[in-house]
């Protein structure tokens, strides 16, 4: 399975927001849980927020009420609205999806390169 394709990363101040895309590309049977994790630097990756196909999202605690994910099965792309930005927001954020490539194939899980967000003060 190709990378997925990852934009809209960048340097804002603290307070401010971005909006993180991602998309599965190519032709593929089926798309289930997409989402995104991120690592700061000396720290372990951790969850952000994730969606199913059906809408369903669920939000790492840092970020509730403040990151809003959603996603547009007809072109099978999500997306981070970030709002409200820390500087304990920095750090890498990696877009994933788990992938059905076609009708009867098991599932497998792509991940983006990872696009860099960088909150100062």
């Amino acid at each position: 399975q190709a990378q997925l394709l990852e934009s809209g990363g960048g340097s804002v101040q603290a307070g401010e927001s971005l909006r993180l895309s991602c998309a599965v590309p190519g032709s593929v049977f089926a798309v289930n849980l997409m989402g995104w994790y991120r690592q700061a630097p000396g720290k372990q990756r951790e969850m952000v927020a994730q969606v199913t196909h059906g809408g369903t999202a669920n939000y790492g605690e840092s970020v509730k009420g403040r990151f809003t994910i959603s996603r547009d099965n007809a072109k099978n792309t999500v997306y981070l609205q970030m709002d409200s930005l820390r500087l304990e927001d920095t750090g890498v954020y990696y877009c994933y999806a788990t992938i059905y490539g076609a009708v009867g194939a098991p599932p497998a899980d792509a991940w983006g390169p990872g696009t860099q967000v960088t909150v100062s003060a």
